[in-house]
């Protein structure tokens, strides 16, 4: 079998060796319940406010009890969202975006189905959030506005510090919700700073080298919210349960590695990022890169290869060993254009095929080298079956050659 070239970091990304090493005391020795009143069980309590101040430091939280530990962004988001609807039944109206992750989006349609009044807030061809529909859509009643940081398709980093100001200037009483899945760690955040008018804020753990099963979500004092866990003190009495001390153990522990070479593997997974994509912009004609002219997150490039299926493409990358997605993790198996795109009004020709690459700190260059090697090769070979290609001539067909393609 191939060695495997992993780009598919946005899905989640592997454990850091420090990170494991960080976990394996609370299985072997410290494995006690960190509620138990026994003094063993203190070790366990101790670990769980020790990594709660790391993330805290780091996020600028002043308070500890702001920051409740959860299984992953999905629940974050429930809890944030449900939690606050649950709270204030008399404002039933949210803003939000068109192009958000799964678990924001369901949600909010779920929410529309028993009442909630929802605005879908578009995005330009860039990916971009059409501000002046956001403004549009605030309301004196509306209750809560959810946007993403960085969209986990293309690598579009939304305004949040503009469209929080914007929308505490408008109504102060409008709580902002942010997931920030994608940029944790990855992009400043402070809620003494750049995040000072977001009131929450989701994250998982397993998008920056942290294990699957853990996650965090911070909850500014004196909001309005239900637990949605219920059923044990844990967390301040705001999530019940007991908590993954291993896990969070090695959260926290994820979060100081990435804070303590930020600038130095940023600086180097945009080189590669850009390598590879301007690599395959000169080596495959008629490919878009989607989000292009936008600002990006440095590890994600989404491309669209017009005329072919996405789908034979990661099959094809996936035979010579190296892993790429459609887009979202959560949607992969939907044979459904990505809303994302969809949204982006990414032509027909080329929406069937795009594909994500999203880089890490642990990506190398001679990785990247092989998938230029390779990337040519499959496509040509792809569109040779494509009924959208003029086999004989070697490009598109006269029908479709009057589409814009770049």
């Amino acid at each position: 079998m191939n060695k495997i070239v992993y780009l598919d970091n946005n899905a989640t990304t592997s454990v850091a060796e420090e990170v494991l090493e960080s976990m394996l005391p609370f299985w072997r020795d410290n494995y006690f319940n960190p509620s138990s009143m026994y003094e063993s069980a203190g070790l366990s309590r101790v670990a769980i406010e020790h990594s709660r101040s790391v993330i805290s430091e780091m996020l600028g939280i002043e308070f500890a009890d702001e920051l409740i530990f959860t299984s992953c962004a999905t629940e974050s988001v429930n809890t944030a969202i449900f939690g606050t609807i649950a709270a204030n039944p008399r404002r039933r109206h949210i803003v939000t975006t068109s192009v958000e992750h799964p678990a924001v989006l369901e949600v909010c349609k779920l929410l529309a189905g028993d009442g909630v009044e929802v605005s879908f807030v578009g995005v330009n061809e860039r990916g971009e959030l059409n501000i002046g529909e956001f403004v549009h859509a605030l309301r004196s009643d509306t209750l809560l506005v959810a946007v993403m940081h960085v969209n986990n398709e293309t690598g579009v980093v939304f305004p949040i510090e503009r469209l929080a100001r914007i929308v505490k200037e408008t109504e102060p009483s409008i709580l902002f919700f942010c997931d920030a899945t994608q940029s944790m760690t990855k992009l400043p955040i402070r809620v003494d700073g750049n995040f000072r008018d977001v009131d929450m804020i989701a994250f998982s753990g397993h998008k920056f080298h942290a294990p699957k099963g853990v996650g965090g979500l911070y909850i500014r004092r004196g909001i309005r919210r239900r637990p949605f866990l219920i059923g044990g003190h844990q967390e301040f009495g705001r999530r019940g349960g007991t908590e993954n001390v291993g896990f969070i153990v090695g959260m926290a522990k994820a979060v100081e590695l990435a804070a303590k070479n930020h600038d130095k593997d940023n600086e180097r997974i945009n080189y590669l990022r850009n390598k590879l994509e301007s690599g395959i912009v000169e080596r495959v004609p008629y490919v878009v890169v989607n989000g292009a002219g936008a600002e990006r997150i440095p590890n994600t490039l989404n491309i669209a290869v017009h005329f072919i299926e996405g789908e034979g493409i990661l099959y094809q990358l996936s035979d010579v060993g190296i892993c790429a997605s459609s887009g979202s993790a959560c949607t992969s198996g939907s044979l459904e254009p990505s809303h994302v795109l969809t949204s982006m009004k990414i032509p027909f020709t080329a929406i069937h095929g795009s594909v994500r690459f999203s880089l890490s700190r642990y990506t190398t260059e001679e990785e990247i080298d092989f998938v230029l090697e390779k990337f040519p090769i499959i496509v040509t070979k792809l569109r040779r079956l494509s009924p959208y290609w003029d086999q004989v001539k070697n490009k598109p067909r006269k029908d479709v050659s009057n589409i814009s393609v770049k």
